[in-house]
């Protein structure tokens, strides 16, 4: 076509190895199978026909804006896309530019560790882009997202769905990063049952920066799936130009998935709210207990200390000072009245 035509004079004599450095794989498919060799960009171009069933799929890792804007001349690309590619740290969204498809998605990796701890790094993020258009899908990866290998060859050993074309690998990529999601969900509600049995254990207090510090992993974990949803459903409904109706029935499995791990996320917060409060509240039991170990031990204190300071004064006229069994006496009165204040105390629980 002419956009092919324009950029094969533009680039001149193409060679093999013009892809740019962070490219991790290109190829090209016929009828959902594997074309042998690999081949330059401009011969790429020339290549694609959609109508035919021959498209182009470019992976590329954290590739520059000027390694990027190599690629998107060549496929046309739309300049807000291609910014978006470039910086990363989008919303996961799709939006349609013409008759190509942009869409975001975050990636979530869970992060192996002992316990949670206040310090605690539970879920690592990153980014996958898919330009999907007539002839080409184009996947970049930013972050920790995880490689596009093994997704490549399962698709390539299944040519009737790889036949989908581009809109296939879409289905693909996001079916790949829900199914981790539902993963990580798993994995995370290991960590909030143990915390949970900690919390409501009398034996071992929890400190309240450990349950926040897994509120913000689950805040994190939240911002990255819960956004996707509306993309989910119009990919799902069918009613996206350039997805085929036969596509379009496999979103809808995708969707069920994100709606099961959406779920789980919610009721996650739901129980490390209530695990904080829980926590806070028995802060309070805790200190209002203390308070009163230390009113009832100042109590005890508070009746020998009075009775000694009143006859420590020595005064002239204080007929028990005189008496043989006034000191007697006074250990006796100390000694009463402490064990009935100290039964008192102890029958109500201060001590």
């Amino acid at each position: 076509n002419e956009r092919n035509e324009e950029f094969v004079a533009h680039r001149g004599v193409e060679k093999e190895g013009d892809l740019p450095s962070a490219t991790v794989d290109c190829a090209l498919y016929e009828d959902g199978h594997r074309i042998p060799g690999q081949v330059s960009l401009g011969k790429i171009m020339q290549r694609i026909d959609a109508e035919a069933g021959r498209f182009a799929w470019i992976g590329l890792y954290e590739p520059s804006a000027e390694q990027l804007h190599e690629v998107a001349e060549a496929f046309g690309l739309h300049p807000l896309a291609v910014e978006d590619a470039v910086n990363a740290h989008q919303r996961p969204k799709l939006e349609r530019y013409g008759d190509m498809l942009f869409l975001v998605l975050k990636t979530i990796v869970y992060v192996d560790h002992e316990k949670v701890t206040a310090t605690s790094e539970i879920v690592d993020t990153g980014e996958i882009m898919v330009f999907a258009g007539p002839g080409y899908a184009i996947t970049v990866r930013h972050g920790s997202a995880p490689p596009l290998d093994d997704l490549r060859r399962q698709l390539q050993e299944d040519p009737q769905q790889l036949g989908g074309g581009p809109a296939a690998i879409l289905h693909a990529v996001a079916d790949m990063v829900v199914d981790r999601y539902v993963d990580v969900a798993d994995a995370f509600a290991g960590d909030v049952d143990t915390l949970e049995a900690e919390v409501f254990s009398p034996d071992t207090p929890v400190d309240a920066g450990r349950i926040y510090q897994l509120k913000r992993e689950l805040l994190e974990f939240k911002r990255a799936v819960m956004p996707f949803t509306s993309a989910l459903q119009r990919l799902s409904e069918g009613t996206v130009p350039g997805i085929p109706p036969k596509v379009a029935t496999y979103f809808r499995d995708v969707a069920d998935h994100h709606q099961r791990v959406s779920e789980q996320i919610l009721s996650f917060d739901e129980l490390v709210s209530g695990m904080l409060t829980a926590s806070i509240a028995q802060l309070g039991v805790q200190q209002n207990a203390d308070m009163r170990r230390i009113s009832a031990w100042a109590a005890l204190i508070a009746v020998p200390t009075l009775i000694v300071g009143v006859y420590g004064m020595n005064f002239d006229h204080m007929p028990e000072l005189k008496s043989p069994y006034g000191y007697p006496a006074v250990w006796l009165l100390i000694i009463t009245v402490c064990t009935v204040i100290y039964r008192t105390l102890r029958r109500n629980k201060w001590l």
